[in-house]
């Protein structure tokens, strides 16, 4: 279980990682879109993974969710 946290920590670093790159090939504006594309594509492979490890995991019974404000 410990494992699968620190893939999961792992993933949102990377996560946030991209989504910085992004902005600063953004503030820099030297016009070249390309990289900064490249960035966000692997922002948004990288949340789509997270959000299918983290369906497989509770689908298996790896986590529980839990009701909020019981």
């Amino acid at each position: 279980m410990e494992l699968f946290r620190l893939v999961v920590v792992g993933i949102l670093l990377a996560i946030l990682l991209s989504l910085g790159s992004a902005f600063l090939h953004l503030s820099r504006g030297k016009g070249d879109s390309s990289k900064m594309l490249r960035a966000l594509t692997w922002r948004i492979g990288l949340s789509l993974a997270l959000f299918g490890l983290l369906f497989f995991a509770a689908h298996n019974g790896w986590i529980q969710p839990h009701g909020l404000g019981r």
